[in-house]
C-alpha cells in the first residue's frame, strides 16, 4: 500500500482524464525566445485554455518529471505483471499509461522504487527495493518502443532524440539500504540515480519530516551516506526529510541536491514542503525543488487539514486489522472528509514562489502521480502537463525559462552530480 501521507491511495481511484479544451489563439503572443526575469502578472483563475504556442513550447522541451509511483501500482494492482496491467493502453484507476504519457509530452521520468516504512520492522527493505528496480527495468524491456533506461543526463538527451521516454530510477526511502553502503552501491550499479533519504518515518540515520525527530537531522552515518552518494554520482533527494536533515544534507553535499517531489512551505504550510531558508540554501548548492502536485501539500487549506491524517489512519488501522476492512474504512473516511483540490494555478503559484526565493534555475516538476489520489483541476493525470506550460506563458515566463522548469534544471543538477563523482575518482 502506498504511503498514508498522500491521502491514502487504496482501492480504486476516482479519476477523470485531463480534458483538453479546444486550442485557441493567444491574443498577444510574445516571441518564443523572449527573455524575462520572471513572472510579471497572473491571469484570472479560470480554466487554463491551451494555445498552439504553448503546445509548441511544450513539445520543444525535455520534460523531466522527478517522481512517479506507477511501479507500486503495477505491483499492487497488477501483481507486478504487465499482462495484468498493460500500460500500452489506457488503464482505469491509475494516473499513468503510455497513451497519456505521450499526450503529456513526457520526455524523461524518474520512476520511484518505493519501499514501505513497515519494512524497518518486518524486514525485507532491500529486497523490496530490488524487486521494484527489477520491475522498472522489466517495464523498459516490455515496451522498448516507448521506454529506454537512462543512467546519465546525456542518456536522457540521446533517448529523447529517438522519440522515446528516458526512464530513470529513484529509490524512495533510505531504510532500503538497511544501513549498508554496500547495498547503496548495488542500487547505483542497477541504475538508481537518486535516493530519497527517508519516507514518512524517521530511520536510524535521518529524521523524517512527518515523524518524531530523533537525531537532530542526520547522524554521522547519515552524513557518510551523503558523501558516498556524491562519490557515486547519485543525487541526494531531500523530499520527506526534516528541515534539520535538509540543512545537514546541504552542509555536507558537494553535489547539487534535489527535492524530487516537494513544494513551497510559504504557499502551503505542510512539513513536506520546503521553507524559504532551505530554498536559499538549495540555490547556493545548485540544486532543484521539483514541485509536487498532491492537493494536500499544495493547496493551502488542504495542507492544514492533512496534518491530522496520521492519527486518523492509525486509529482505523487498529480498529480494522484486516486489510480489506481497513481499505474500505479509509475509502469511506476519504469520501466523508474531502479536501480542496486546487487547480493548475496552485501549482504555478508554488513555482512562482520558488523562482522568487531561489531563482529560475532551481525549480522543476515532481508530480507524485500514482502516489496520491487527490490532484488539482486540469492536472488529473500525466496527459495534463501542457496546462502548466500554458499557465507559465500566461504569467510571462519565456520559452527559455519554461524549458528550465520543465526539465533543464534537473538535467543540469544531474550533470553536476556526475561531475562531482568524476572529480572524486580522478
Amino acid at each position: 500500500m502506498r504511503p498514508l501521507l498522500c491521502w491514502i491511495t487504496v482501492g480504486g481511484l476516482a479519476l477523470s482524464s485531463c480534458q483538453a479544451p479546444s486550442v485557441v489563439s493567444q491574443r498577444h503572443p510574445p516571441h518564443d525566445d523572449e527573455s524575462v526575469a520572471g513572472p510579471t502578472t497572473k491571469c484570472e483563475r479560470g480554466s487554463v485554455q491551451l494555445t498552439e504556442r504553448a503546445l509548441r513550447v511544450h513539445r520543444s522541451a525535455i520534460l523531466v518529471d522527478g517522481h512517479n509511483d506507477l511501479p507500486w501500482q503495477i505491483r499492487d494492482k497488477g501483481e507486478s505483471s504487465f499482462d495484468n496491467l498493460d500500460i500500452a493502453q489506457y488503464q482505469e484507476g491509475v494516473h499513468t499509461d503510455i497513451p497519456r504519457l505521450r499526450k503529456g509530452g513526457v520526455g524523461a521520468q524518474f520512476w520511484a522504487a518505493w519501499v514501505p516504512p513497515e519494512t524497518m520492522k518486518e524486514g525485507g527493505g532491500a529486497r523490496t527495493a530490488l524487486e521494484q528496480i527489477d520491475l522498472i527495468r522489466r517495464m523498459a524491456e516490455r515496451y522498448p518502443e516507448t521506454f529506454e533506461l537512462a543512467y546519465s543526463a546525456d542518456d536522457v538527451v540521446r533517448i529523447r532524440r529517438k522519440g522515446k521516454i528516458a526512464s530513470l530510477i529513484g529509490v524512495e526511502g533510505g531504510h532500503a539500504i538497511e544501513n549498508s553502503l554496500g547495498v547503496l552501491r548495488m542500487f547505483y550499479d542497477l541504475g538508481a540515480r537518486y535516493m530519497t533519504l527517508t519516507h514518512t518515518e524517521t530511520i536510524d540515520w535521518a529524521d523524517s519530516a512527518t515523524d518524531e525527530a530523533r537525531h537532530g537531522g542526520l547522524t554521522p552515518f547519515g552524513e557518510e551516506v551523503v558523501r558516498e552518494m556524491n562519490r557515486l554520482g547519485m543525487l541526494v533527494d531531500i523530499s520527506h526529510v526534516s528541515y534539520d536533515a535538509m540543512r545537514d544534507v546541504l552542509r555536507v553535499s558537494r553535489a547539487p541536491v534535489i527535492a524530487s517531489h516537494s513544494s513551497a512551505y510559504a504557499i502551503a504550510a505542510h512539513p513536506r514542503n520546503i521553507p524559504d531558508d532551505v530554498l536559499q540554501l538549495i540555490a547556493r548548492n545548485g540544486g532543484v525543488v521539483m514541485v509536487n502536485f498532491f492537493s494536500g501539500f499544495v493547496e493551502p487549506d488542504a495542507a492544514g487539514m492533512i496534518d491530522s491524517v496520521f492519527e486518523t489512519m492509525e486509529g482505523l488501522r487498529e480498529k480494522y486489522p484486516q486489510e480489506e476492512d481497513y481499505r474500505k474504512a479509509v475509502r469511506d473516511w476519504r469520501r466523508d472528509n474531502p479536501i480542496p483540490r486546487g487547480t493548475v494555478h496552485t501549482i504555478v503559484d508554488h513555482i512562482d514562489h520558488i523562482v522568487k526565493v531561489a531563482g529560475i534555475d532551481h525549480v522543476g516538476l515532481g508530480s507524485d502521480y500514482d502516489g496520491c489520489s487527490v490532484l488539482p483541476e486540469q492536472l488529473e493525470d500525466v496527459s495534463c502537463y501542457p496546462y502548466i506550460t500554458q499557465e507559465l506563458l500566461n504569467r510571462a515566463y519565456s520559452k527559455k525559462d519554461i524549458h528550465k522548469i520543465l526539465g533543464g534544471n534537473l538535467l543540469r543538477a544531474l550533470r553536476g552530480a556526475e561531475q562531482v563523482a568524476r572529480n572524486r575518482k580522478d
